[in-house]
């Protein structure tokens, strides 16, 4: 299957909630690589790198978070493969 990279945004209370942590949690179940980091603006950006369908799951768990997360919205975008090992929380 073909690997694909999607990058995006994800507004709503997802600060301060264990996204991020979520997040990466549920990138390395799906064997993905890529980031996550809160932005000043209160969204949260990801970058997914992976098999297709363990990045399109990911992002499909993204429209709702963990429990006490209440998303907004989702903006992602593919872009190249940036050839990034492992999945980090960043800063």
């Amino acid at each position: 299957m073909a690997r694909i990279c999607l990058h995006g945004y994800i507004s709503g209370r997802v600060q301060g909630v264990g996204y991020r942590q979520h997040t990466s949690r549920q990138a390395e179940r799906l064997e993905l690589d890529g980031w996550v980091r809160n932005l000043e603006d209160g969204r949260v950006e990801v970058l997914l790198e992976g098999e297709e369908d363990a990045v399109r799951e990911l992002a499909s768990w993204l429209q709702t978070g963990p429990v006490k997360a209440r998303v907004e919205g989702v903006e992602l975008q593919e872009q190249l493969l940036q050839g990034i090992a492992g999945f980090i929380v960043r800063p």
